[in-house]
């Protein structure tokens, strides 16, 4: 059976969307191959005429995660400070903490990063270093947009580490509120 030239391209699409899923929900390390492949409904043998391995798998669900964050976060640069309010109350919402696989890469595998290799570790930085740079343009502070980026991925971490829904609503809403009063000081 022949398939059309963009079969391999929709495949490795698809290939990254479930296992991005996966990681965020799963862990990367958790999950092999097999796993990944079934996912999509295919064997584990066709993985490798899409990544030559499970690492550069992961370093492309770096990049594509990081690059939509950036995207939803940030847009194309400077942004309004309403804009950026209103991604701050969506990415510190219950919404955020329930829908781990839909949600950003960095408090779900932030640590997996953290012990991959340098190439990884560089990208990341790089994505990291534009959006902290997009929101250091839009609050007039490097410090405060580190600071921001920081609280809101250690809030959904903590969050998310909270089995009662009240105790995680109140660690949004206690990052949201000193965020703010962080932000209304400039």
């Amino acid at each position: 059976m022949r398939y059309s030239a963009s079969h391999k391209q929709e495949t490795r699409e698809k290939l990254l969307d479930s296992s991005a899923a996966l990681a965020k929900k799963e862990g990367f390390s958790s999950v092999g191959v097999d796993g990944l492949m079934k996912a999509i409904g295919l064997s584990g043998g066709a993985f490798y005429s899409h990544f030559s391995s499970k690492d550069e798998l992961f370093s492309s669900i770096v990049e594509r995660e990081l690059s939509h964050s950036l995207e939803r976060l940030n847009g194309s640069g400077a942004q309004s400070r309403e804009r950026l309010d209103r991604c701050l109350k969506l990415y510190l919402s219950l919404a955020h903490v329930e829908q781990v696989e839909a949600g950003c890469a960095l408090p779900s595998l932030g640590a997996e990063i953290a012990r991959s290799d340098a190439a990884v570790r560089q990208q990341a930085q790089d994505w990291i270093c534009k959006l902290q740079a997009g929101w250091a343009e839009t609050l007039g502070s490097d410090s405060l947009a580190w600071a921001v980026l920081s609280q809101c991925v250690g809030a959904l971490v903590v969050a998310r580490m909270m089995v009662d829904p009240q105790i995680q609503a109140q660690v949004l809403s206690s990052s949201q509120e000193v965020l703010s009063q962080q932000m209304a000081g400039l």
